[in-house]
């Protein structure tokens, strides 16, 4: 469902992401995780269409990003880090405009948007202006809003910032469940706990570069380390990328 070959962005000198090869299958939960600067934004903003590619490609659930961007689009969820929302329209009016965007008709728009703002317990605020919700209830919005044409593939950056435990609890029930029926989860986070807790493979990113991919077992075999946990695990890998660029140094 997802693809990338050799996917490269560079800005005059400095490149942020270097020959990427990944593949993400159908009903995979994916975790992206790497420390801060390691490429992990750029990428999703590649893989959305935000960033364009230096070089290679990026195909999502078979169409080319940048051959085929509408039809890439109409199958793929989006949530950024700092969603962008209408903040002077109400949460059901901010939904019924995205859901035109998506071109889902009208009777399956409002069915649609019950459904998700029931199940995200913003029904009881729908009519209220966004401009007054919570961070929390913004980001459960942006959710319902990436949601409401039912995509095949969900690309998720930083996905708990501002959910109290009960509203991450959600989230992870719908992940579990958007796998289960099909679709494909990228999730990229800092939050190594909850990639360990989700995620059916993990790729790790440092300094642009993909260092590792698999697995737990295949993670701890990469690492040599078949004790710990996620945590020791991701702390060994990057450095020993980081150590071992120095000493090349």
């Amino acid at each position: 469902m997802i693809t990338l070959e050799q996917v490269s962005k560079r800005y005059g000198e400095l490149t942020a992401v270097e020959a990427l090869d990944l593949e993400v299958r159908g009903g995979e939960i994916f975790g992206f995780l790497g420390p801060n600067g390691a490429g992990k934004t750029t990428t999703i903003r590649m893989m959305m269409g935000i960033l364009k590619p230096t070089a290679g490609r990026i195909v999502l659930g078979g169409y080319d990003v940048e051959r085929t961007p509408e039809k890439a689009k109409a199958i793929s969820g989006f949530i950024p880090d700092r969603p962008f929302l209408y903040e002077k329209l109400s949460g059901s009016e901010f939904l019924h405009f995205v859901g035109k965007l998506h071109h889902v008709a009208s009777e399956q728009r409002q069915r649609r948007i019950e459904r998700l703002l029931d199940y995200f317990e913003l029904t009881p605020r729908q009519d209220e202006l966004v401009e007054g919700y919570s961070h929390g209830m913004k980001q459960r919005l942006a959710l319902c809003a990436a949601l409401i044409h039912e995509p095949r593939v969900l690309v998720v950056d930083e996905p708990m910032v501002g959910m109290d435990p009960r509203g991450a609890r959600t989230l992870k029930d719908l992940f579990r469940s958007l796998a289960e029926k099909g679709a494909t989860v990228f999730l990229s986070t800092h939050s190594i706990s909850v990639a360990e807790e989700l995620c059916h493979r993990i790729g790790i990113i440092q300094k642009g570069r993909l260092i590792a991919c698999g697995t737990m077992a295949e993670l701890h075999r990469q690492a040599n380390n078949h004790d710990g946990n996620l945590e020791s695990v991701f702390l060994q890998l990057t450095h020993e990328e980081v150590v071992a660029a120095t000493e090349v140094r």
